[in-house]
């Protein structure tokens, strides 16, 4: 994470006197660009840092700064922690480490741990937290990545992307990178990624405004999208409570509750919907009650 080495950065200068920019990309494992673009955004925050041209350069503080513990409470400190924690428990890094270790000793008084999120799945995957590893890696030295990837068509092509941010989306971790097979930017579900190697290429980092969740805008495009009328028993509204925002339900005398949710037509949906089994009916539209029939029978055959 960006946050991390930016973290880490900021104790390093502080402590010592002056550091090379190669010294830092390499214990960082970044590129020297990187490592620039993150002294702006010290800068940009009002950390006072400074470079040294020449033979004896390198990167310092303002002569006597020092971080004020005032600038963040013992509880911003202790809620970083605990965003760090459980940010890596999907992906191996010794600074986030390092990180964690530096704010226990900024805020002094330990705190116990009042909640903690683990977002690997149970049982562990080693397989996904290498390939998480690795996709940060890249994105940290702003070098592409190649990789087959199998969409939800079951359709298998090689990407080479270069790789901006990871995401973590509906329990499953996702990769957003500029494709450039189809010359956009594009989300990749990572555990249908294999053969991921890191190239030697470099890319320059493009304009994205991650706060609006661009990933969303492509996966409700009105062209993919159908609105569905569901219903189902009131027994059996609790459950659908803990997907759906209850202000949408509709329940009606008899004891049936209905849902009108607009969804991506596609393999996941279809198979979002028969994970449900017997408890809920899709009223339309009519054609996709009549792919989950055709579906079920399918089943129903080879089982028989």
């Amino acid at each position: 994470m960006r946050l991390d080495r930016l973290l880490a950065m900021t104790m390093i200068l502080i402590n010592r006197k002056r550091v090379r920019a190669q010294e830092l990309a390499e214990m960082f494992a970044v590129s020297i660009r990187t490592i620039y673009r993150d002294i702006d955004t010290l800068s940009q925050a009002g950390i006072p840092v400074i470079t040294y041209q020449g033979t004896n350069g390198g990167i310092g503080l303002v002569e006597g700064y020092r971080l004020d513990k005032s600038v963040l409470t013992e509880e911003e400190l202790h809620a970083i922690s605990s965003a760090l924690k459980s940010v890596s428990t999907s992906f191996d890094d010794i600074h986030t480490t390092k990180v964690i270790e530096k704010i226990k000793n900024i805020s002094g008084n330990p705190s116990p741990e009042t909640f903690f999120v683990d977002f690997s799945p149970w049982g562990g995957n080693p397989q996904l937290k290498d390939k998480i590893t690795l996709i940060k890696a890249a994105i940290h030295s702003s070098l592409c990545i190649q990789f087959t990837y199998t969409n939800s068509g079951k359709v298998e092509t090689i990407r080479k992307i270069e790789p901006h941010t990871i995401v973590l989306k509906g329990q499953s971790w996702y990769i957003y990178g500029f494709c450039l097979l189809r010359n956009q930017f594009r989300l990749f579900k990572i555990s249908r990624i294999k053969e991921l190697v890191m190239s030697e290429k470099e890319f320059e980092r493009r304009e994205v405004q991650l706060e609006n969740s661009p990933w969303d805008k492509e996966w409700y495009h009105p062209e993919k999208t159908v609105t569905l009328k569901i219903r189902f028993d009131h027994t059996f509204k609790p459950t659908m409570e803990e997907i759906f925002s209850p202000e949408r339900f509709v329940c009606f005398k008899d004891g049936i509750c209905q849902i009108e949710i607009e969804m991506p037509e596609d393999n996941w949906m279809y198979g979002f919907l028969l994970s449900f089994m017997d408890e809920i009916e899709v009223m339309g539209p009519g054609h996709v009650r009549q792919k989950l029939k055709e579906l079920s029978m399918k089943m129903m055959n080879k089982y028989r």
